[in-house]
């Protein structure tokens, strides 16, 4: 069995514990709760017949008063960059957030999602604002921690990609 640590983040209040919560648990609340730090929960799944354990670490947002802390980008295999599409100020967080981790951890996977596609008519995101988003590799995704739609996709790919190298 193989062990990944994936984190997850972004802005404030872009729906990443949301995220989480429907991946792990196929649970959604509409109740906010602030993550703190860090909170990490683990989910078990089987990629190209390669069984693994996903570390998923649900990083606090970032915003004008609180920068994540890169102690907890370390040992990471993978990340997802979650945006708000609702709100473009998402964008430019996750782009200052991208660069912070590519400088720790050039090249790794990532898969960048924006969240909350289920308010369509509070839609502010053009895929044209994420084109040529990043140099690296990487897959755009929207997301609905409500509806689920893309959620399962979304770790599924990314853990796709984080296997390849130990498949070889």
């Amino acid at each position: 069995m193989v062990q990944f640590k994936i984190c997850m983040i972004g802005a404030y209040r872009v729906g990443k514990t949301s995220l989480v919560e429907r991946f792990v648990r196929s649970l959604y609340s509409d109740d906010y709760h602030t993550t703190i730090g860090v909170k990490i929960d683990k989910k078990s799944m089987t990629v190209e017949g390669l069984d693994t354990n996903c570390m998923i670490w649900d990083i606090a947002g970032e915003d004008e008063f609180h920068t994540v802390n890169n102690n907890y980008l370390r040992g990471m295999a993978g990340y997802f960059l979650v945006m708000d599409g609702t709100r473009i100020v998402t964008l430019d967080m996750a782009r200052k957030l991208h660069k912070r981790v590519e400088t720790l951890k050039p090249g790794i996977p990532f898969v960048l999602i924006a969240n909350k596609s289920d308010m369509t008519d509070k839609w502010v995101l053009n895929d044209a604002a994420v084109e040529n988003f990043s140099s690296a590799p990487y897959r755009f995704l929207k997301t609905s921690a409500k509806s689920g739609e893309n959620v399962e996709e979304a770790f599924s790919f990314l853990v796709n990609e984080m296997i390849r190298p130990s498949v070889k």
